[in-house]
C-alpha cells in the first residue's frame, strides 16, 4: 500500500515542468489523465428573471476538470451564446451531450489541451441560450452577469444547482477562485464586460476580435449599419424554446434607436467608459482588416485599459490567431495562463508589447502599441488634390450617392468623393494608432451623412481579408492541441494564408451623422447653406505605407459599403482650412507637394464583410 501511495504522489507532483533541485516550475505539464476527467453541469443563480416566468434565472456552467486527487484548479472560461445555435471556431463546433445530459464535446481546444496541465475549463451558456434560463440582451445586464456570476461561484459568493430548476446546491470546492476569461467575437466582448466590473477573482482575460462598445458595433458617430441588437437576441434564442423573451426584444429593439444617437441603451453596453475598473491583465487579438467588428473597438479599448497587457494585430479579418499563426499562439496561451492562473514566474508579461503582421505570415514585434514614435500628426487637403502639413485653403464639393461605396471612391470616384495624396513618400511612414478626421461641412440639403478613408496607394500582397475565409484557407489535413476522447477530439484542420495581389490598401474607415455634429446623443436639424463642424474617428490600425507609395485621405458621403445614406442626399462642401486629419505617424509626410493627378485605372477593388460569429 505504501508503494502505491508512493507512486501516486509521484504522478501527481509534477504538474510543472521540472528543472534543476527546488527550482521554481517554469510551466505546466500534461500529466492529468483527460480520459478520467470530470464532465458535470452546474446551474448558477444570475439574480435575474429576464423571462419574466416568476423564477430566477440560472445560467448552464458546463465544466471539465481534472478527476485526480490535487489541490485545488484554475478556471479558463468562455462565456458564450453560441454554443447551440452557430457554434464556435473554423469549424464551427457545438456543445454535445451524453443520454443522461452530462457534456460530452467542448467546442476548441483549450479543454483537450489545459485540463491534462492542471486547468478546469467552463464553458457558460449566456442566459436564455443553450441550455440556459432567462434572455440574452446583446451585452447588457443579462448576458455580462451570466458570466460574472459564474466568476461569483467559483469564489464561493454566488449559489450553483444540480438542475435548471430544482435540484440541489453545489459548491465549486475545486477552484482556487482564479479566472482566466477567453473568447472570440461574441464571447470576448463578454470578457470585456465582466472584467469592467471589476469582479474579484478574474485575474486574466483574452479578448479576440472583441466589442468595447456595442454602440461602436451598430452605430458610428451617429451614422448607422442597418442592423439591430434585437434580432441578433432572436437569434441566439432560436434553439432554446421554453422562454417568452418578447419583452426583451422589444425593449432592444426601442432603446436602440433609429436615427443613431447614443443613449441609455448603448450607454449601458459601453465597457470602455468603465475600464477603469479593469483588473485583470489583458490578452488581446483583432484583425486590422476585420469589418465585422471593427478596429476602432480594439483601440479604444486598448487605449482605456491601465493594466497589464499585450496585443497581436493580424491582417485578417475576423479571425481567431489559432487559425493563423496557431503553434505561437497555443504557446503564448499557454504561458501566460499560467503566469497569470497558475503564478507562474514565466516572464511573460515582459518584451515586446506588440505584435503586428506586416505581410503575410511575416511578424514584427514592437515595443508598444500605438508605436513609439507615432505623434498625431495633422494633415490637411489642398485645393488641387494634395495632402500634406502645411496650411491649405478654398473649398471643395462632392455629391452624396449611397448607391457608391468606399472601393468605387478609390478608383472612380467621380463626383462622389474627393480624393488627397501626399504623392510618392520618400521614406516608409508607420500609422499606428487612432486617427480623426475634422470637417467643416456645408450640406445642400437637410441631412448629411460624411465618411473618409485613409489608403495606402500602391501594390502590395495582402490577405485576402474580403474572401470566404477572411484571410486563410483551411485545408483538409489535421494537426492536434492536446489531449482526445471519442466523443470529443483535439485535432484541427490546419490552415494557410489566403493571400491577393493589390493596388491600393484601405487602411482606416470612419463614418458619421453631420446632424450629430454636436453631440452623439441628440441629433439636431440641419440648415441647408450653413456651415457645421464636426469630428469623427476612423478605425485604429497598425499599417506602414512604404516609401514610394501614396497616403490617401479621401472624403464623401455616404459610404454605402457600410452606412444608410441620408433622407435627403445632396450636394455637400468642405471648408479645406478647416478640413484636417489627425493621424498618428511615426515617419515624415511632406509639408505640402505637387503631383499629377491620381491614375486609379489599375486599382482592383478589395473590400468586403463578415457576420458576428
Amino acid at each position: 500500500m505504501r508503494t502505491g501511495l508512493v507512486l501516486l504522489a509521484l504522478i501527481l507532483l509534477p504538474t510543472f515542468a521540472p528543472g534543476a533541485a527546488h527550482a521554481a516550475p517554469r510551466a505546466s505539464e500534461p500529466v492529468y489523465d483527460y480520459a478520467k476527467a470530470v464532465r458535470e453541469t452546474v446551474w448558477v443563480d444570475i439574480g435575474r428573471d429576464g423571462d419574466g416566468d416568476g423564477r430566477a434565472d440560472r445560467v448552464a456552467a458546463d465544466i471539465v476538470r481534472p478527476s485526480e486527487p490535487t489541490s485545488r484548479v484554475p478556471v479558463i472560461m468562455d462565456a458564450s451564446p453560441y454554443y447551440s445555435c452557430c457554434g464556435r471556431g473554423n469549424e464551427s463546433e457545438l456543445k454535445s451531450y451524453d443520454g443522461a445530459g452530462k457534456p460530452v464535446k467542448f467546442p476548441l481546444f483549450y479543454d483537450n489541451y489545459f485540463v491534462p496541465r492542471g486547468y478546469a475549463v467552463v464553458l457558460v451558456d449566456l442566459a436564455g441560450t443553450n441550455r440556459s434560463a432567462g434572455c440574452a440582451d446583446v451585452g447588457g445586464a443579462s448576458d455580462v452577469g451570466s458570466a460574472r456570476k459564474v466568476v461569483d461561484w467559483l469564489n464561493g459568493r454566488a449559489t450553483g444547482y444540480s438542475a435548471k430548476t430544482g435540484g440541489s446546491a453545489v459548491t465549486a470546492s475545486w477552484s482556487t477562485g482564479n479566472v482566466g476569461m477567453i473568447g472570440k467575437s461574441y464571447d470576448g466582448t463578454i470578457a470585456n464586460g465582466v472584467a469592467a466590473t471589476g469582479v474579484a477573482g478574474l485575474k486574466t482575460i483574452v479578448p479576440i476580435a472583441a466589442i468595447s462598445s456595442w454602440y461602436d458595433y451598430y452605430r458610428s458617430d451617429g451614422a448607422t449599419f442597418g442592423f439591430n441588437p434585437d434580432g441578433l437576441a432572436r437569434t441566439v434564442e432560436a434553439r432554446n424554446g421554453g422562454q417568452n423573451c418578447t419583452a426583451q426584444n422589444q425593449a432592444l429593439a426601442a432603446g436602440a434607436t433609429a436615427n443613431g444617437d447614443y443613449g441609455p441603451l448603448w450607454a449601458d453596453r459601453d465597457y470602455v467608459t468603465r475600464a477603469g475598473n479593469v483588473r485583470a491583465s489583458v490578452l488581446l487579438s483583432h484583425g486590422v482588416n476585420d469589418l465585422n467588428v471593427k478596429t476602432i473597438h480594439f483601440g479604444q479599448w486598448w487605449n482605456a485599459l491601465n493594466v497589464e497587457k499585450k496585443i497581436w494585430l493580424a491582417q485578417t479579418g475576423h479571425v481567431d490567431p489559432f487559425d493563423y499563426r496557431r503553434a505561437d499562439w497555443v504557446d503564448l496561451l499557454h504561458r501566460w495562463f499560467d503566469h497569470y492562473l497558475l503564478g507562474i514566474d514565466n516572464g511573460v508579461q515582459n518584451g515586446p508589447q506588440a505584435s503586428v503582421e506586416r505581410q503575410p505570415d511575416q511578424w514584427a514585434d514592437q515595443s508598444a502599441y500605438p508605436a513609439a514614435g507615432a505623434i498625431a500628426t495633422t494633415l490637411r487637403p489642398g485645393p488641387s488634390g494634395t495632402l500634406g502639413t502645411a496650411p491649405t485653403s478654398g473649398t471643395a464639393s462632392f455629391t452624396d450617392n449611397p448607391s457608391l461605396g468606399e472601393d468605387t471612391w478609390v478608383t472612380n470616384p467621380g463626383s462622389a468623393a474627393l480624393s488627397y495624396s501626399t504623392g510618392a513618400l520618400t521614406s516608409d511612414v508607420q500609422v499606428s494608432g487612432t486617427t480623426s478626421v475634422t470637417v467643416t461641412a456645408t450640406p445642400g440639403t437637410s441631412s448629411a451623412r460624411v465618411s473618409a478613408l485613409l489608403v495606402d496607394l500602391g501594390p502590395a500582397t495582402i490577405r485576402n481579408f474580403a474572401g470566404s475565409g477572411e484571410g486563410i484557407k483551411t485545408g483538409t489535413t489535421e494537426n492536434c492541441w492536446g489531449s482526445s476522447t471519442s466523443g470529443d477530439d483535439a485535432c484541427y484542420r490546419i490552415t494557410s494564408a489566403d493571400v491577393k495581389k493589390v493596388s491600393y490598401t484601405i487602411l482606416s474607415r470612419g463614418w458619421a451623422d453631420l446632424a450629430n455634429y454636436a453631440s452623439l446623443a441628440q441629433e439636431r436639424p440641419l440648415t441647408p447653406g450653413t456651415a457645421y463642424t464636426m469630428t469623427f474617428r476612423l478605425a485604429s490600425t497598425d499599417h506602414i505605407v512604404p516609401r514610394g507609395h501614396a497616403l490617401a485621405l479621401i472624403i464623401g458621403g455616404t459610404d454605402g459599403s457600410f452606412i444608410r445614406g441620408p433622407a435627403q442626399p445632396g450636394r455637400v462642401t468642405l471648408d479645406l482650412a478647416r478640413t484636417s486629419a489627425s493621424v498618428p505617424i511615426a515617419g515624415v509626410v511632406p509639408a505640402a507637394t505637387t503631383h499629377p493627378a491620381l491614375d486609379t485605372s489599375a486599382f482592383v477593388p478589395s473590400a468586403g464583410r463578415a457576420d458576428l460569429r
